[in-house]
């Protein structure tokens, strides 16, 4: 006669948490590589295809205004299908998108394929940061940080590629498609893991209250997360414009800024996890806040490029820990509605990639790129004051194996 040990069958099951980690790290950096292949070849499609400079910088902030749209349209898809299918369905239409982008015959079909970019990439962000939440979750500890270090190694290798093809004279669609090709080869690599459910306090697990009481509870999340994608843009689209034309840098070295950024990027990705356990989530924000807002000051003070590089990296330091700390404590307002609070914070970040691009292109323009970086400078001191408002994972109490995500419920609408 055998006895049944309660929990028996359970205990048996691999936990799949490892592999669904693993899956969602593929699909940040699948976004990571797309993104990057489409802004650092916009200049060889404009050459390519003869557009005038202004359309193209229209064409860029659509494709900000469109991703904004594409984040609802990736929250239908949620709650319809679950952000595992959710995240395959938008990096298959961006790997559509690049090849478009890339072997566009005229200026009529590109333009639609940088807005159906715009509107995967939104979908996209949805579904890999809904993942990403039920899965830091179900871990009760801080990961969302290497979710992030993924996105940042995938800019940095889709980069490295665009300037191996401009090196070896290829074609812009030949890059593209190289590029498109890698994300494909992840998005073939993402599996579906049943993720265990912990039993969270019945107040946890409360629907979203109305409309507008949801945004107040998003607005100190929204800033940070605006500011922070102001600066972004801000160094990633004018450092070098701002070394050549202020600092006097060569066109050897005026990249360099970038570079160094991207580099702190990365680094502070890789450690945001381990700090936060550490020392705690609101000391880090603190931190991180202080780091952007000196980076920023020490750029718009450099004598030298030399300075503007190292402070730039200071500047990647800082940005790369607000961003995934910011949508990691938002998800955690509504566990049970997470994809909707995350639509609703991705607008803020569109909305700081336009404000950013716009206002810096417009301040350097008159050459006032210094103000340009002292601006952005004080608004980080600012988010300080937002600390308070993050907190930790909580550990899981207890957990049990639940269908897979992919498999959704429905949500009542808010």
């Amino acid at each position: 006669m055998s006895v049944t040990v309660p929990g028996r069958a359970n205990a048996r099951r691999p936990d799949s948490r490892t592999g669904a980690r693993r899956a969602a790290l593929l699909a940040f950096a699948a976004q990571g590589v797309s993104v990057a292949a489409v802004y650092t070849t916009v200049p060889a499609v404009t050459e390519h295809l003869g557009l005038a400079a202004l359309l193209t910088t229209t064409v860029m902030v659509a494709v900000a205004l469109m991703a904004g749209g594409g984040s609802f349209l990736g929250l239908a898809a949620i709650r319809r299908a679950g952000p595992a299918a959710t995240m395959r369905g938008a990096i298959l239409t961006a790997v559509a998108a690049l090849l478009l982008i890339g072997w566009a015959p005229d200026e009529a079909t590109v333009i639609c394929a940088y807005l159906l970019f715009g509107l995967a990439v939104g979908a996209l962000d949805v579904g890999v940061n809904t993942r990403a939440a039920a899965i830091e979750r179900a871990c009760g500890r801080s990961i969302f940080g290497s979710f992030y270090m993924a996105w940042s190694v995938g800019g940095v290798i889709a980069a490295l590629l665009t300037a191996g093809v401009a090196r070896l004279e290829w074609s812009v669609g030949d890059g593209l498609t190289i590029q498109a090709g890698i994300v494909l080869l992840l998005a073939a690599c993402i599996r579906t893991h049943d993720l265990p459910a912990s039993e969270a306090p019945p107040d946890t697990l409360v629907q979203p209250p109305p409309v507008r009481r949801l945004w107040v509870r998003l607005l100190p999340f929204g800033l940070v997360l605006l500011v922070v994608y102001v600066v972004d843009s801000t160094v990633s689209a004018w450092s070098a414009v701002y070394l050549r034309q202020t600092l006097a840098a060569s066109l050897t070295v005026a990249p360099l800024a970038y570079a160094v950024y991207q580099a702190g990027t990365v680094t502070g990705r890789a450690s945001t996890d381990r700090l936060v356990q550490r020392f705690g989530v609101a000391a880090v924000i603190r931190t991180a806040s202080l780091l952007v807002a000196g980076g920023l000051a020490g750029m718009a003070a450099a004598p030298s490029w030399p300075f503007a590089a190292l402070a730039a990296g200071a500047v990647g330091l800082g940005t790369s820990v607000l961003a995934p700390l910011c949508l990691a404590s938002a998800a955690r307002l509504f566990p049970a509605a997470s994809e909707a609070v995350l639509a609703r914070l991705n607008l803020f970040n569109y909305f700081g990639v336009v404000t950013g691009g716009a206002v810096s292109g417009l301040l350097g323009s008159t050459g006032q790129f210094r103000l340009a970086y002292a601006a952005p400078a004080v608004l980080a001191v600012l988010l300080l004051a937002a600390a308070r408002h993050f907190t930790q994972p909580a550990s899981p109490a207890r957990t049990e194996y639940v269908p897979s995500v992919d498999r959704a419920a429905p949500r009542p609408r808010d």
